[in-house]
């Protein structure tokens, strides 16, 4: 599984980073267009389980599952 992040999106909320298992969810040190840290994803540490997905409010992420499509 692969998690794809939609920076633009991203408001430093920290639900993802507070909720993930793996702790595979770090803030970057730029800043996206509305002046926040958007979300990074560890891809050696995600297990693509999905909290980020489910957790997230204004829908930052994207979870591709192999041969199966998306969340």
């Amino acid at each position: 599984m692969k998690v794809t992040v939609k920076s633009a999106r991203c408001k430093e909320c920290g639900l993802c980073y507070s909720f993930c298992p793996k702790e595979s969810i770090s803030f970057s040190q730029d800043t996206n267009a509305s002046g926040y840290h958007p979300v990074m994803v560890d891809d050696e540490k995600c297990i693509g389980c999905g909290t980020c997905y489910i957790t997230c409010p204004d829908g930052v992420f994207h979870v591709l599952q192999s041969g199966r499509g998306s969340l």
